[in-house]
């Protein structure tokens, strides 16, 4: 109902794949608790140490917070949706998943690392050739969540930091690009006569979604680095920090635009914000 209250044939479309994704994903998790009682004669979660179950379980609540290879539902039904839905979607609607998969036993850390790894490189290629602000945040979106599943395996307090700070993070850009407005990276440009000491503060926010050093951001990055390495998988942390390269760049798009570009010819856009003073 929220993604189809706007009654418009593109909403109705984003909300129409979303139902289907989570439906199928519901029926995974529903067919891995039949398994798993058939197969151990247990139906607690806590209790699933078959590879079947896990693995299963492990795919189907990919699926449904949008992991890569089983990400393509994800930017396409966040375009369909206005920001503050969208909102809701790349924050309220992890919380879930995320609470079955850190009481899931760590059986199946291969599988994580897999995923994780897979969706910090799709995020970060994804989001380079997108204009859309709504799918660049779904792709910063699959590339956060792969830092969060790439650790989970190790230590499960590092993803809840990291998606605490994810959620903070995104709260703040949707709704720093909600007061702007804001759909596409031109339109950013404007912004600055819309809301003048927001778009100042805004790249902060951004490049803190990057991960760049001084900022919030950089805080889960540096320390599931620091584990990744102490766990002796330094080639999958050298890949993630080489990844998290190429998010920095889309990131670092969205500030210039936003703080270093003057829209042309916008008189009537500066005309509010020089009646104000």
């Amino acid at each position: 109902p929220l993604m189809m209250h706007q009654h418009h044939p593109r909403a109705v479309e984003a909300a129409t794949k979303y139902f289907l994704t989570q439906a199928a994903a519901a029926a995974m998790l529903l067919f891995t608790a039949t398994t798993n009682a058939y197969l151990t004669g247990q139906w607690d979660i806590q209790q699933m140490h078959h590879p079947l179950s896990t693995t299963i379980m492990t795919l189907a609540l990919a699926l449904k917070i949008g992991l890569a290879p089983l990400h393509a539902w994800l930017p396409e039904v966040l375009q369909g949706l206005d920001l503050t839905t969208g909102l809701i979607l790349s924050t309220w609607q992890k919380l879930a998943p995320f609470a079955i998969l850190l009481q899931l036993p760590p059986t199946n850390g291969t599988a994580l690392i897999a995923l994780g790894m897979l969706s910090i490189l799709i995020g970060g290629w994804g989001g380079l050739n997108q204009t859309q602000l709504r799918k660049i945040l779904a792709y910063s979106s699959i590339a956060h969540l792969g830092w969060m599943v790439l650790i989970l395996h190790f230590c499960p307090n590092l993803t809840i930091l990291a998606l605490i700070t994810y959620l903070v993070m995104t709260f703040s850009a949707f709704l720093t690009f909600k007061l702007n407005k804001a759909l596409t990276i031109n339109m950013l440009a404007s912004s600055w006569t819309k809301a003048p000491m927001l778009t100042s503060l805004a790249p902060l926010i951004l490049l803190s979604l990057a991960g760049l050093p001084p900022l919030t951001g950089f805080m889960p990055k540096w320390l599931i680095l620091q584990e990744l390495t102490k766990q002796d998988l330094p080639l999958a942390a050298t890949l993630a920090a080489l990844s998290a390269l190429l998010s920095l760049y889309f990131y670092l798009r969205l500030s210039y635009a936003m703080a270093l570009t003057m829209s042309p010819n916008n008189i009537i856009g500066m005309t509010p914000w020089r009646l104000q003073t």
